[in-house]
């Protein structure tokens, strides 16, 4: 059986001040309680994480155009570029990876301006609202979604 790629989970500016910003909306949980959660969920669901945060666009542009060829999958939380980058959007498509698109907070219930993704167009899928535990329920859907292109292709 071949090993399964990891999954690269990309966050975005402000999430590495998660626990100290806005506990109202951000809860209290650190962006290392929300690695840990990753690589403890990855490892029930039988899949590997690589987790990435940066505060630069750039970076998070290359990251995901690397992942092309090393990972399985990517879950994104870009923050506030979620909302106002195009070159990030581009790199998912580029990426052909399947793409689920996390928000802590629910994006809905926020500032109009924070209604629209432009990332949501290149996902399979978007949580917002569940806090961290969105990213157990992406690596979640990431496990099923493999699983069942695995089986598609064992049956051909």
């Amino acid at each position: 059986m071949k090993k399964k790629l990891p999954v690269l989970i990309v966050n975005g500016p402000n999430l590495n001040m998660l626990g100290v910003r806005e506990q109202a909306i951000y809860g209290k949980s650190t962006l290392r309680d929300l690695e840990n959660l990753c690589k403890k969920t990855a490892k029930e669901l039988g899949l590997a994480v690589d987790c990435l945060q940066s505060n630069l666009e750039g970076e998070l542009v290359n990251w995901i155009q690397g992942a092309r060829k090393t990972h399985s999958a990517i879950i994104i939380n870009a923050g506030g570029y979620s909302h106002t980058s195009v070159a990030i959007h581009d790199a998912l498509i580029l990426s052909e990876l399947p793409v689920f698109e996390v928000h802590i907070s629910n994006i809905y219930a926020r500032e109009a301006f924070r209604h629209t993704s432009l990332l949501s167009r290149a996902a399979k899928g978007v949580l917002c609202g569940f806090g961290i535990q969105g990213y157990s329920l992406a690596l979640q859907a990431v496990a099923n979604l493999l699983q069942t292109t695995t089986s598609i292709k064992r049956k051909r």
